[in-house]
């Protein structure tokens, strides 16, 4: 491909795109966590290691399935994988807690900041 910042979903790992994407995730995660009933988040530890985490299995979920975990643009698959998601980590990061309906509302609310939130390319 000529054009290197195309995004097409099969783009090589580049760590400044990882790193805005963590920011953004993270400041995103605040906010959802702030205005979802069912969801908190115990501290900046658990907030940026929950970012990392969603993150991380954003990319799985992208590698594996061939899926972006957006709640909007994807339709009710990128919903339920992003709902999916948001609960899954806290299986991972202590301080982060959510009940599956915290889940189901957290990604609704998580698509709706992360339009509104600018600094990541779609």
């Amino acid at each position: 491909m000529d054009n290197q910042y195309e995004n097409t979903g099969t783009e090589t790992f580049n760590i400044t795109h990882f790193i805005v994407r963590l920011i953004v995730g993270a400041i995103v995660l605040a906010i959802t966590a702030a205005l979802t009933p069912g969801f908190t988040i115990s501290g900046i530890w658990p907030l940026l290691l929950g970012a990392v985490v969603l993150a991380a299995l954003d990319y799985i979920a992208l590698r594996l399935l061939g899926v972006n975990a957006t709640p909007f643009g994807r339709g009710i698959t990128g919903f339920i994988l992003a709902a999916v998601i948001i609960y899954v980590t806290q299986f991972f990061v202590r301080g982060f807690n959510v009940t599956w309906w915290g889940a189901l509302i957290g990604a609704l609310v998580y698509g709706l900041v992360d339009m509104l939130v600018p600094g990541k390319a779609m």
